[in-house]
């Protein structure tokens, strides 16, 4: 426990407080979580079997059977307890805690004597070993594992896991890197990177940032690894194909087309790509590394700028969960899956890290309060994996091309992979509501919390406090006794016109820096800071070359996107229409809705007759004519909460 960095541990033991993402915490806490553990047990009959955890019961010798699911289903099991280790240190549970525990002791159980740890080719192909890297997720795997050793230990201080997970990484260790006897590859899926990253930092192993850099520079390079690892097996067995699968010969789509420093655009799948955007962000801080920070910004850019959605979503086609091309992001076909915009989170996170501006945490609160927040239930086990801006679901019933899209939320999945990425990020919250520096404490994300950072030797407590984002107001109070003298840099949003902060009553006026007010003093207990972001009923409108966007308006108020549903709105949401100036009036939402605001405003519905002879097209006339309908709009977070129906984000606009 002792060696562990003050700051972190302040940070994972940050206790959330208010109502709407510390009731999502609190639902993933008490709910999600064993839920999860129910069903990775298989024992929901209603869900998809998981056997994630059987499979390393036969791995370990402790059952008998065939290993069942994805290739990479060993993940599920990692992000379960990376979960359970925030979840713990923020609320005591001695039955989560045992579970835990045994659950490690069987994955230890299961490790090989030299280290190497994974049930698929443990149980069915292990002279297959390190063989397709470009398909069957081996190094990905071992990352979540290795991100569950490193969150347990700094979390609870229990080293069990993190001693399994050093063996794997120094197998790794020794199987990759430049020498002539080693493996000069990466994973089609990176993900081991960030982890490895991650294990230098509670380690100070410099191995595993070396082995860690290796993995980033070694991709897309000359000659191309994939190619020469298909060969490999082609030789090594009876040829299944002349053709090499389209994982190996579409390399943009596991970001091997090119060497990072001369990748212009964000391509590929969405996931991967971020995920391997976060460890090349750490590694561009870690290391001083001028070029790799350039590559950090140029791709960032490109991002935020051509193929975001305005949910804080990224990876716009079904294809390979993957960007498509500038400016195309559609609304009803959109993938947006949600572990991409947590990948997003980490990788602006990092970003927060390397360099603070404002703009990073903008695009890390878009994607919180709306795709991440809207990817659970209200009830913590149903799960967005696609994440739609516009739904109609009769056409979803009867056009494969949305075969991708779901009206409703559902219990699991075949590919798994969001519910328990949903759970480990609710529970690590704190290290993106705050990054803190040895000369002030930036506060990225005004989520109500109680906190303590270490400064100089003393721990400077501070309670958040406010209904964000349903009212404007936000205080900070000091509750440190003795005086500290420090910076809090307070994040003026990009999306408040007019942010206006207090001193103990007293206006303050100074110059913001890079998007945050920096806020110097000797704290003393009781001084309050207050933080006023006036949220105006925002209209947002799309760049030009957003082709499905013409003529459409989006409504925003403070981070939340809201949106039309079929239960206040009936259906047809396609013939609604908004005026340029109506106004909205904002109303307390009750039932499911208890304690969220909604908005209402008048706009118009084409009303037109419906009938078999009516002609499918007509000249020179509007078949049909405008009658006024007041409309309610509802945070798009929380649509589909209320059953199956229309949704549009995107209204039509007078």
């Amino acid at each position: 426990m002792n060696d562990r960095n003050a700051a972190e541990v302040d940070l994972h033991n940050l206790q959330v407080s208010d109502p709407l993402i510390g009731k999502c915490q609190q639902l993933v806490r008490e709910v999600a979580i064993p839920y999860q553990w129910e069903v990775l047990n298989d024992r929901d009959p209603e869900a998809v079997p998981s056997h994630a955890v059987e499979n390393f019961r036969l791995a370990a010798g402790r059952a008998r059977g065939e290993f069942h699911g994805t290739v990479f289903q060993d993940s599920d099991v990692a992000k379960w307890l990376e979960a359970a280790a925030w979840s713990l240190c923020q609320a005591p549970n001695p039955d989560l805690e045992k579970a835990a525990d045994e659950l490690i002791e069987l994955i230890a159980a299961a490790q090989c004597g030299d280290g190497y740890l994974n049930t698929y080719f443990i149980l069915n192909a292990p002279q297959e070993r390190w063989t397709n890297l470009a398909e069957c997720h081996e190094l990905y795997c071992a990352g979540h594992l290795i991100e569950a050793g490193v969150a347990f230990f700094q979390a609870t201080g229990k080293r069990r896991l993190l001693e399994v997970v050093c063996r794997l990484a120094d197998h790794i260790g020794t199987v990759f890197g430049p020498e002539r006897d080693q493996l000069h590859g990466y994973d089609g899926h990176p993900e081991i990177e960030l982890a490895l990253v991650r294990l230098y930092e509670a380690t100070k192993e410099q191995r595993y940032l070396t082995i860690a850099s290796y993995f980033v520079e070694q991709r897309g390079t000359e000659p191309h690894f994939y190619e020469i690892e298909y060969e490999k097996r082609q030789q090594s067995c009876v040829p299944t194909s002349d053709c090499p699968p389209w994982m190996i010969t579409n390399k943009a789509y596991s970001q091997a087309h090119l060497p990072l420093s001369e990748q212009r655009t964000a391509t590929g799948h969405a996931v991967r790509f971020v995920y391997l955007m976060t460890a090349l962000a750490h590694l561009a801080r870690l290391r001083k590394d001028e070029q790799q920070r350039q590559t950090c910004l140029r791709l960032w850019q490109n991002i935020v700028q051509r193929q975001i959605y305005v949910t804080g979503a990224i990876g716009s086609q079904c294809a390979g969960e993957a960007f498509s091309s500038d400016y195309d992001l559609p609304n009803d076909t959109a993938y947006a899956e949600t572990c991409a915009s947590i990948g997003l989170m980490m990788f602006a996170r990092r970003m927060l890290e390397m360099e603070l501006d404002s703009r990073y945490a903008d695009v890390m609160e878009r994607a919180l309060y709306n795709t991440v927040l809207g990817s659970v239930a209200f009830d913590g086990c149903h799960y967005f994996y696609v994440n739609p801006l516009e739904v109609h679901p009769r056409t979803l019933r009867s056009n494969g091309i949305y075969n991708h899209v779901s009206p409703v939320r559902r219990r699991w999945f075949g590919c798994a992979c969001c519910p328990p990425n949903i759970a480990r990020l609710f529970t690590s919250i704190g290290h993106y509501i705050y990054t803190p520096r040895t000369d002030a404490l930036y506060v990225n994300l005004y989520v109500g919390n109680r906190v303590a950072i270490s400064v100089g030797g003393h721990a400077l407590r501070l309670l958040t406090s406010g209904s964000y984002p349903w009212t404007d107001e936000v205080e900070i109070v000091v509750e440190s006794r003795p005086p500290i003298a420090h910076t809090i840099a307070l994040r003026l949003p990009e999306w408040c016109s007019a942010p206006q902060v207090s001193l103990n009553g007293e206006p303050i006026n100074c110059e913001p820096c890079k998007g945050y007010l920096h806020v110097r003093r000797t704290w003393r207990q009781g001084d309050r800071v207050k933080v006023s972001l006036p949220m105006q009923v925002r209209r947002v409108y799309g760049h030009p070359q957003l082709r499905n966007l013409a003529g459409k308006v989006a409504i925003q108020r403070g981070p939340l996107i809201y949106c039309l549903e079929e239960a206040d709105n009936g259906t047809e949401l396609h013939n609604i229409w908004l005026h340029a100036d109506s106004r909205f009036s904002l109303i307390e939402g009750t039932g499911l809705f208890n304690g969220k605001v909604l908005l209402q405003t008048d706009g118009w519905r084409l009303q037109h007759t419906h009938s078999e002879e009516a002609a499918l097209y007509q000249y020179d006339k509007v078949p049909g004519q405008l009658e006024p309908q007041r409309l309610t709009f509802i945070p798009w977070f929380s649509w589909a909460n209320r059953g199956e129906g229309e949704m549009r984000v995107w209204i039509n606009e007078r």
